[in-house]
């Protein structure tokens, strides 16, 4: 008994609270270190410990917290115990549709440098295709018949700006694009039906249950510590209060940001709405986790930043070597064998004039000087690899949003590349489609709005901040927009829609910016930040970044494994 008394307290001080059925269970040192390492497990249950002895990765606690919840004030436990063993099933593939939000760990290996040769050849060049990817809705390129195997790429959206003198109907016709949209999602949840407007709402003199949909334009505190939102729709404005004593609900409020558009069901009195319940648009949890029908691999490389003199030559060169089949042991170099697609999610070279003083830091401090290194050093890659390119804010294209995909004035290599794609940024692409599969939509993003939410939203700033990304795509694809603030990145204006909408949900969520790597599974969408191939710059310095360079997240499309190759 003291055994028993003695795990409990030293639980207890990591947080960890044991449930009253465990208290005459055996707990071996090796289940002790798992559950340990589970930094945000709360309460300690028989279901969590089945499901931490058959995990191959790390799980959302909270999530599946909220799950069981839910579940148990429906008093469905039939239910409940039926879903957790499709999540114990799950766990094991790296997928994992009860714990909506899964994040993966111990993926990364190093390359081991085995029969290494310092010199590669560079691949037979093929024709170009004919037509430009800038502004083309669905545009497929495929390679000619003689390689063994062939790759295929649908650009399905990439934007064309138009430039035009600007009114102020272009801006609220943006917003309105935006709340039509996710209004239309928002009123096929079911926890919000029968909505009204907020005319409606307001002329309502008794008391009574009401649900609305609207965008938030103002978020106050109060002196007792409640929250207090101004949301509006296309018919007015009403306040919304949040009282601090639902703690859950407060919680999920203190996450709100401008602009965003919610569902909100309370009960209303004097021209204001009590919140009970926020609902986001959101991905369907029925979406599907697709596998591709054979054996194919897909690599995602960001923030590259040639041109720096802390571009990581070394590492770069032996990720070239690698590709090539030129260096790592067999199993590594059968991967790179069968890597069909290549995605460099922006920030290309490092750009002039970017951040202070970076020209002390710049090896070339020439532009086009800069785009010419890199196509010497990608077009090494085997013409055989397809390779989707977007930009990001060091590259040389405007800043707003969406980026066109490049200038041909300052990068013409990029256009020359026989087995490129160029792509704005954000887009949407798919690969690997064929007569009997649909393929795989990845949606590319950058990430620039990514430092406005580590700044703002609180569960992003104390979850790891820069360091988990996860959390930041997730919190953008519950709202279902890149950037739901509108100063979280600069805009383009001229579109009739507002191009920052994610209205097609994907299979894959790519982003870079931040320099951190990170993969996680949202709801059957494998969410991935590149990693970056530039050490620590005095301007991330003086912010307190800890990059973590030269990492290659690789995915096989068949079972959607995720495998992190480090060069570093």
């Amino acid at each position: 008994m003291e055994a028993k008394e003695k795990l409990i307290e030293e639980l207890f001080t990591k947080g960890i609270l044991i449930n009253k059925e465990l208290i005459n269970r055996d707990i071996d040192d090796s289940l002790l270190e798992k559950i340990e390492s589970e930094a945000d497990l709360v309460v300690l249950n028989p279901d969590y410990i089945d499901v931490i002895q058959q995990q191959s990765s790390l799980v959302d606690w909270y999530e599946i917290d909220k799950y069981r919840v839910d579940l148990e004030q429906d008093r469905d436990d039939e239910l409940y115990q039926s879903q957790l063993q499709q999540f114990k099933k799950s766990t094991l593939q790296l997928h994992a549709p009860l714990a909506q939000h899964q994040e993966l760990s111990n993926l990364e290996t190093t390359l081991d440098e085995v029969n290494s040769e310092t010199n590669f050849s560079v691949h037979q060049s093929i024709p170009p295709p004919s037509d430009s990817t800038l502004g083309v809705l669905s545009l497929s390129i495929v390679l000619p018949t003689h390689f063994e195997s062939f790759s295929s790429v649908t650009v399905v959206i990439s934007y064309k700006n138009v430039p035009r003198k600007y009114v102020v109907n272009d801006f609220s016709n943006f917003f309105t694009s935006r709340y039509r949209f996710l209004e239309g999602l928002l009123r096929n949840r079911v926890e919000i039906q029968n909505t009204l407007t907020i005319n409606r709402v307001l002329n309502k003199k008794e008391k009574e249950a009401v649900s609305i949909i609207g965008m938030v334009e103002e978020i106050a505190e109060t002196k007792t510590g409640n929250l207090i939102l101004t949301v509006e729709d296309l018919t007015g404005r009403i306040k919304i209060l949040f009282s601090k004593n639902r703690k859950e609900l407060h919680l999920s409020a203190k996450d709100l940001v401008l602009d965003e558009v919610i569902g909100i069901s309370g009960t209303c009195s004097d021209k204001i709405i009590f919140a009970e319940k926020v609902v986001w648009p959101d991905v369907p949890s029925n979406h599907e986790l697709k596998k591709g029908d054979k054996e194919e691999y897909v690599i995602f490389l960001s923030d590259i930043h040639v041109g720096s003199s802390l571009f990581l030559k070394k590492e770069f060169d032996k990720f070239l070597r690698w590709i090539n089949g030129n260096t790592g042991n067999d199993a590594q170099k059968d991967i790179a064998q069968k890597i069909k697609y290549i995605i460099i999610a922006g920030d290309l070279v490092d750009g002039v004039g970017v951040y202070p003083s970076q020209e002390e830091e710049l090896e070339i401090k020439d532009i086009a000087g800069q785009y010419a290194e890199f196509c010497r050093l990608i077009q090494q890659i085997p013409a055989d690899k397809q390779i989707i390119i977007c930009p990001g804010n060091h590259d040389v294209v405007h800043l707003a949003e969406p980026q066109p995909s490049f200038y041909q004035e300052f990068s013409p290599g990029l256009f020359s590349l026989p087995n490129a794609t160029l792509v704005t940024n954000p887009s949407l692409v798919n690969i690997g489609k064929t007569e009997t599969f649909p393929g795989f939509d990845i949606l590319l993003y950058h990430g620039y709005s990514f430092d406005y939410y580590v700044a703002n939203v609180e569960s992003i700033r104390t979850g790891g901040g820069y360091h988990r990304a996860d959390l930041i795509m997730k919190f953008l694809l519950k709202r279902r927009h890149l950037a739901p603030s509108f100063t979280s990145t600069p805009y383009y204006p001229s579109h009739a829609e507002d191009p920052l909408l994610i209205r097609k949900i994907p299979d894959f969520f790519i982003t870079g910016h931040i320099h951190y790597s990170k993969q996680a599974n949202y709801k059957g969408i494998t969410m991935i930040s590149g990693s970056c191939w530039q050490g620590k710059t005095s301007f991330q310095e003086k912010l307190g970044h800890e990059p973590e360079p030269a990492r290659v997240p690789i995915v096989n499309l068949q079972t959607r494994e995720i495998k992190v190759l480090r060069f570093g």
